[in-house]
């Protein structure tokens, strides 16, 4: 008996080649890769999915307009208020617009962009091709010569690309009209007064890693939406976990993506 029950451990051990935890990530990893890659050949070859790809881009970028305008002018509003207690004791509160700029600009735009499109987006996104996946609706479609990935992938990831940055830049002059009510209506500042300190503290750069960022985080709400929306599994349970971890991993991928290009961006200002 003890010589079968050695055995069995032995052979249960061979199944992992590191442990059970470790070669699940490792194969989920891999399983990542694959999607992307796919994605990269899909989107390149004709015929291309361009009235889907208007489709997602209304319901992922106008839809979400109202959310956004609210967000972004009360965060303007309220950092502004913020901002001016500790500006006031040092009497500097006529820099109040250069700062907000700089903060909305760099940091909280992009940010707070992504993370609404993450909660809103992302959830809609693996919802979605969930519930499609655990219905066989996808499978159905590759019967009727389809290309579902090409025709769900890829057109909702190239619209998340496409309209984050659109929606970010949007916010931006939203929350800064949000200031400027406030600025105005506290220090009695013009409007061109105030526009023009805030488009002297930005720069070139400043925007451009802005945009650049905002594409980033597009790509990668779309990436994680779609990837656990099609591959989820388990009936309607599946498409309820798909949709959560779509936003907790777009999430705390956007979190990363921002701490990394922080970095960056920081050591292309001290060239």
């Amino acid at each position: 008996m003890a010589l079968t029950d050695e055995n069995t451990d032995t052979k249960n051990s061979r199944k992992y080649v590191l442990s059970k935890r470790m070669d699940r990530l490792f194969l989920e990893l891999y399983s990542i890769y694959k999607f992307i890659a796919r994605f990269f050949r899909e989107v390149f070859v004709p015929p291309y999915e361009g009235k889907e790809i208007i489709k997602q881009c209304f319901e992922i970028g106008v839809k979400s307009l109202p959310l956004i305008s609210l967000t972004g002018f009360i965060i303007g509003i309220v950092f502004t208020n913020q901002s001016r207690v500790s500006l006031a004791e040092f009497g500097a509160t006529s820099w109040l617009p250069a700062l907000i700029s700089v903060a909305i600009v760099r940091a909280m735009g992009p940010l707070v962009t992504a993370l609404i499109a993450a909660g809103r987006v992302g959830s809609s996104i693996g919802a979605e091709l969930g519930s499609m996946k655990v219905t066989e609706q996808i499978e159905a479609m590759e019967v009727s010569a389809t290309n579902p990935f090409r025709f769900l992938v890829v057109s909702r990831v190239l619209a998340t690309t496409f309209m984050v940055p659109s929606l970010m830049m949007y916010m931006v002059l939203v929350a800064l009209l949000g200031a400027y009510v406030n600025v105005h209506k506290n220090e009695l500042t013009s409007f061109t007064t105030y526009f023009v300190q805030v488009f002297n503290a930005i720069t070139f750069l400043d925007i451009f890693s802005s945009i650049i960022k905002s594409f980033v985080f597009g790509f990668t709400i779309g990436v994680v939406g779609c990837y656990k929306g099609y591959n989820s599994s388990k009936g309607t349970e599946g498409v309820g976990k798909a949709a959560n971890s779509s936003v907790v991993t777009g999430m705390f991928l956007i979190f990363i993506e921002e701490l990394i290009s922080l970095q960056i961006i920081t050591a292309l200002r001290t060239m």
